[in-house]
């Protein structure tokens, strides 16, 4: 598949990095990124936070850009897509309420089709209960819901991340070196200097 394309899950307060760097660096890379949103339409935006690790019991939460959709929700065809990503924030909260977002990410885990979720994205997979028998980590407070949702949390560094098959995931966008390079090279990449 040339220029492939991938499918990239936003909805308000999702995480500032963990959109932007995801979608421009995919972008670099050569692939057509199509970031969509439930009831918005291309160029329409969603409004980000930023959530930074600063030395309390968890991270705080500041507001971070506006982030420009380039393509309707409602308009998308799965079979086009070769990936899913779904970043973390606050979005996943209210996106796994949406049975057409479930939908979506049961169709790529049931086509084995590459998936990276970091941080809260993980809420939408288990939302979705294609977690069952499957290792992943995500950032350590949705720990619980992988595990009640079948399965089996890794803990991880902040930097770090994991891939168990065709799921590429990690705990925040600290681990965006770690979490792209994995998710490029499930999605059959390979990157030279």
């Amino acid at each position: 598949m040339s220029n492939p394309k991938l499918l990239l899950l936003a909805g308000d307060f999702v995480e500032d990095y963990e959109i932007m760097v995801p979608f421009q660096t995919l972008l670099t890379l050569g692939y057509e990124v199509h970031a969509v949103c439930p009831g918005k339409k291309a160029g329409e935006q969603v409004r980000t936070a930023i959530h930074d690790f600063e030395g309390d019991q968890t991270y705080s939460e500041k507001p971070g850009h506006n982030f420009t959709l380039n393509a309707d929700f409602e308009a998308i065809t799965l079979s086009d897509y070769a990936g899913l990503v779904i970043p973390g924030g606050r979005a996943p909260e209210y996106l796994r309420l949406n049975e057409q977002v479930l939908d979506v990410v049961r169709d790529f885990m049931t086509q084995n089709k590459p998936v990276a979720a970091i941080c809260h994205g993980l809420q939408i997979l288990s939302a979705a209960g294609v977690l069952k028998g499957r290792s992943c980590t995500a950032y350590p407070a949705c720990g619980p819901e992988v595990t009640l949702a079948g399965g089996d949390f890794i803990s991880k560094n902040v930097n770090e991340a994991y891939v168990d098959g065709n799921l590429v995931t990690a705990p925040a966008w600290p681990a965006h070196p770690a979490w792209i390079r994995e998710f490029v090279k499930v999605l059959g990449a390979k990157i030279q200097l």
